[in-house]
């Protein structure tokens, strides 16, 4: 890890202002830098707010922005619990190329699905200009979940970017297998941006940073790996 700097809101909309104008400047940059930019950004509740204020900002050549998924569901792309489907009708009409990690023909195979998204994220440029992550309750980010396939996720061979998982026990109210990203392409990001809202969030994050490596939240395994600063955007609400 190297450093950690917190950002603190009274509301979620002030925060996503924020965290838009900071993605904004890294879009602008990597564009400007390489003609283009790659960005991973999450499907969870508090997104909604962050995709509006990016959606509002008019300088965002859109046309030459990436954009991957952090996880998904192995659902079909028009599920509503689809994490492609929201950043498709979010920044699909804006002129993004939203890049799908599911494929229909392996909704029942989590392991053929990882792979096939694996096979997909390789034909892109790497690594990503910037990795937005949110948190779940239990520290989980992505979708690096308790199962059989957390520590493929978390420390599995490096030159995977995807995997297929399978939790257990089954979120309730998600209870399906997800593919994500793993930490291992999450880390190589050239910027790391983590955004939270809650006192119960900011407490499971603050405990995952202080064990580091041997924490048994994902996210502090995680964070542990990263070689770049790392900005935690938190709301209070």
């Amino acid at each position: 890890m190297d450093e950690l700097e917190w950002w603190e809101f009274d509301s979620m909309a002030e925060l996503a202002e924020q965290a838009a104008g900071d993605i904004g400047f890294v879009i602008e940059s990597a564009i400007e830098a390489h003609k283009g930019a790659r960005i991973a950004l999450p499907g969870g509740r508090s997104a909604g707010p962050l995709y509006g204020a990016l959606l509002k900002n008019k300088a965002i050549a859109w046309p030459k922005v990436t954009i991957v998924p952090t996880d998904d569901r192995l659902v079909p792309r028009d599920d509503p619990m689809s994490n492609h489907a929201k950043l498709q009708a979010a920044f699909g009409p804006a002129g993004a190329d939203v890049v799908p990690l599911v494929d229909e023909a392996a909704l029942g195979d989590p392991a053929e699905a990882g792979r096939l998204a694996d096979a997909r994220l390789a034909l892109l440029q790497w690594p990503l200009d910037l990795v937005c992550l949110g948190i779940g309750p239990d520290g989980h980010t992505a979708s690096m979940l308790p199962g059989p396939d957390l520590e493929k996720a978390l420390s599995g061979p490096r030159e995977r970017r995807a995997v297929g998982v399978r939790p257990d026990p089954m979120p309730a109210d998600a209870p399906v297998a997800r593919v994500t990203l793993t930490a291992a392409a999450l880390a190589s990001a050239r910027a790391v941006m983590i955004v939270i809202s809650g006192a119960e969030k900011r407490q499971v994050l603050e405990r995952a940073i202080q064990e580091g490596p041997l924490a048994t939240a994902p996210i502090g395994r995680l964070i542990a790996e990263l070689d770049v600063p790392v900005d935690i955007f938190w709301s209070a609400e």
